[in-house]
């Protein structure tokens, strides 16, 4: 496949926490309080699916995908979705090494993954030091760097997480996008010092809330982007097969950025 040139074409960017499938509504909480997380529904997971190839995404970063545990009858969600769509995927466990969690049934195949049309120059699964939920995955595409995280929901977790992400994400020497469930519970106000460090502007300038999906009052999830980026439409769409909606982003590398790359490039090469 040859690479694509992200400045010369709109890209579609789909984030979405699917909640490995496993539905929403009253039947989730019977016989127990969370008793659905122990389900899988592939009628949840085909209607994601077409959902998904109906919008048509370049990239789809997904958070919550069950990669095979007896709660999907072993299928791996990620790999089923992209196989429906023609992407690539990539996927990890969400936790990191050395997790006690990797040891437990059905929690060990509890992941985050990207899928992708564009070509993928690179893969990079990066942990974050505190927290449960530790996964960090940076998909390097030709003009572009995304990263995809699913943050505590722990306040002090979550900054100290942001911390180590800030420090992450400014060494790229590329564009940078940054998607996925922040889980934080007051919305932009909380991430705005982390994103004013390190360059970054909520493609979601409406502030429109993802969560809960039936009623969505607060701004769990986001996409973020770097100086750069022009975002051309965003849309959280009114879709209920998860207790999050999606985000749909459209972009373009501005060529002004393509073209002081290019230039920072070829000085690097002649120093």
């Amino acid at each position: 496949m040859g690479s694509l040139r992200l400045e010369s074409l709109q890209v579609r960017l789909l984030c979405y926490n699917i909640r490995y499938a496993t539905g929403t509504g009253p039947a989730f909480h019977l016989p127990v309080p969370g008793a659905g997380y122990l389900r899988s529904n592939r009628r949840v997971l085909a209607a994601i699916t077409e959902f998904i190839r109906a919008e048509r995404p370049d990239v789809v970063g997904l958070i919550e995908v069950d990669t095979g545990s007896i709660r999907t009858g072993m299928v791996n969600q990620a790999e089923h979705i992209a196989g429906q769509l023609g992407h690539y995927s990539t996927f990890q466990c969400k936790y990191g090494t050395g997790s006690l969690n990797n040891l437990m049934p059905i929690v060990r195949k509890q992941a985050n993954a990207f899928l992708s049309a564009p070509h993928v120059h690179g893969e990079r699964f990066h942990y974050f030091d505190t927290g449960i939920k530790r996964l960090i995955i940076e998909l390097e595409l030709e003009d572009l760097c995304v990263f995809l995280v699913h943050l505590s929901l722990k306040f002090r977790q979550r900054q100290y997480q942001l911390r180590s992400l800030h420090d992450l994400i400014v060494q790229s020497p590329k564009p940078v996008i940054v998607a996925g469930d922040f889980n934080t519970f007051w919305g932009t106000h909380e991430i705005y010092l982390f994103m004013r460090a390190a360059g970054l502007r909520s493609a979601n300038s409406a502030g429109l809330p993802s969560f809960p999906a039936r009623v969505p009052r607060i701004e769990l999830d986001f996409i973020l982007v770097s100086e750069g980026i022009e975002v051309t439409d965003f849309r959280v769409p009114d879709v209920r097969f998860s207790d999050h909606r999606p985000l749909v982003c459209d972009f373009h590398i501005r060529a002004d950025e393509a073209a002081r790359r290019a230039a920072a490039a070829a000085a690097a090469s002649a120093a």
